[in-house]
């Protein structure tokens, strides 16, 4: 989507994607190896019944929906920061997770005309309709081929 689409209220969806038990274990062990997240037998007695993603990689999978979902071909170019993050629920193998991202803001910056900025927050859905994150996030945008 282009800066110019994207309005104040707009709901953006993602359709859900399966959380793969080899994907969160290869992820744990690479960036997050606590047990709960690499040990299956180990979560599986624990007080979380079982094995459990790590919580970045809910948002690395979260972000693969937004960039899919709405930033694919934008003007967008980075981000300054997200805000608010909260894991609510687990997320298991074999989850499908969905996205729904909701527009709180766009403007041009009072002092870059150039400059983009959207603030939105991201929702992400179990397949039981639970929610198991929350974050808003800041988007920039490079306006300079319009200004």
């Amino acid at each position: 989507m282009k800066f110019s689409e994207f309005q104040a209220g707009m709901v953006i969806k993602h359709p859900p994607v399966v959380v793969d038990e080899q994907e969160m274990l290869g992820f744990a062990r690479d960036y997050d190896p606590q047990w709960f997240h690499t040990d299956v037998q180990r979560a599986g007695q624990s007080r979380w019944g079982g094995l459990i993603a790590s919580g970045w990689l809910t948002c690395s999978l979260a972000m693969r929906m937004a960039v899919e979902a709405a930033l694919t071909d934008s003007e967008s170019f980075g981000s300054p920061g997200v805000e608010r993050l909260r894991w609510i629920l687990p997320v298991r193998p074999g989850d499908a997770i969905r996205l729904e991202a909701t527009v709180n803001s766009v403007r041009t910056s009072s002092s870059r005309a150039d400059l983009g900025i959207m603030r939105w927050t991201w929702q992400v859905f179990n397949q039981r309709d639970e929610q198991v994150l929350e974050l808003e996030a800041t988007s920039l945008f490079d306006l300079g081929e319009q200004a």
